[in-house]
């Protein structure tokens, strides 16, 4: 396929496509950040309380032992807000603006953690039913988080 393209076609339909507009993936990324920041906090704190406790103690670590990775995770979700936008802006051509392409971007993103989440199943830090559990409310997050976020990306 691309064996039969000449040196002179390489870039010429790149010209033709709209560059990613950092500083609205900046913007975009910090707004999908707050949002995935909010849906952290309502999930490791209220909807899988139980769960996470059962999970540090699992690990023989005290409930305030989690006060040292606020600023991690925060930090954490900021990036992931970023990598949403990012992702989304870059798909963008491919499959048009908007929400389906900010889903798909979500998704896309979504998928890659779940395999982590399935290192962290396999080391028995989730149960199968946190796994699933976390993984159908950060798939919202994620969603919810790559919409707000794509919302405000513009080229």
């Amino acid at each position: 396929m691309f064996a039969n393209r000449k040196s002179a076609d390489v870039g010429r339909e790149s010209s033709s496509m709209p560059g990613i507009n950092m500083p609205r993936v900046i913007l975009g990324g910090l707004v999908a950040g707050l949002v995935a920041n909010l849906f952290d906090f309502i999930i490791t704190t209220q909807l899988m309380a139980t769960e996470f406790a059962s999970m540090l103690a699992r690990l023989n670590l005290a409930a305030t032992a989690t006060d040292a990775w606020v600023g991690v995770f925060a930090t954490a979700n900021f990036i992931w807000g970023l990598l949403l936008v990012f992702t989304y802006a870059s798909i963008r051509p491919r499959f048009g603006p908007g929400p389906k392409t900010a889903m798909i971007a979500g998704i896309m993103l979504w998928l890659v953690v779940l395999i982590f989440g399935v290192l962290l199943l396999a080391m028995s830090l989730h149960t199968p039913g946190s796994y699933f559990k976390s993984s159908a409310f950060y798939l919202v997050s994620a969603l919810a988080s790559s919409l707000a976020g794509a919302a405000l990306y513009k080229e």
